[in-house]
């Protein structure tokens, strides 16, 4: 059987490049790799883009906490994110909570960073490029 991994392609509508520095200030994350639209080997092809896009990033690789996410402006300012979150897991309550009060930097809570049910310390948050986190530390299992 072959290996097969899944990463998040995130589209920032023309934002990516803030992105990018927000994720590498509030979590830590890896810039590796990115190319700008106007630096492909091949050329963009005529009217793909929208006007002002030719120095925007077309695709970019970073690693949050060992994970790949790829990211890109996009080809215009109209993608919006739906229907899906980022779950992101940790040891600990302290590193929870300080990448949760990162990321809810000038974005907005969806639900306060605490304990429920099912987790010792869990929120949401929406970030300031329309991201949704879910931010937690796993539940141990009793022996």
């Amino acid at each position: 059987m072959t290996h097969t991994n899944i990463s998040p392609y995130l589209f920032f509508s023309g934002r990516c490049e803030e992105a990018l520095e927000f994720y590498k200030k509030a979590l830590g994350a890896e810039i590796s790799f990115v190319m700008r639209f106007n630096e492909s080997p091949d050329p963009v092809p005529e009217g793909m883009l929208q006007p002002g896009f030719e120095t925007k990033i077309m695709h970019a690789t970073i690693a949050i906490q060992g994970t790949v996410v790829m990211a890109s402006d996009g080809c215009n300012d109209q993608a919006k994110f739906s229907g899906f979150s980022l779950a992101l897991s940790y040891d600990n309550q302290d590193q929870a909570k300080k990448s949760f009060a990162a990321l809810s930097e000038g974005g907005t809570i969806l639900m306060p960073i605490g304990p429920t049910f099912w987790s010792p310390c869990y929120g949401m948050v929406l970030d300031p490029f329309g991201v949704q986190w879910m931010v937690m530390v796993q539940e141990q299992p009793s022996a």
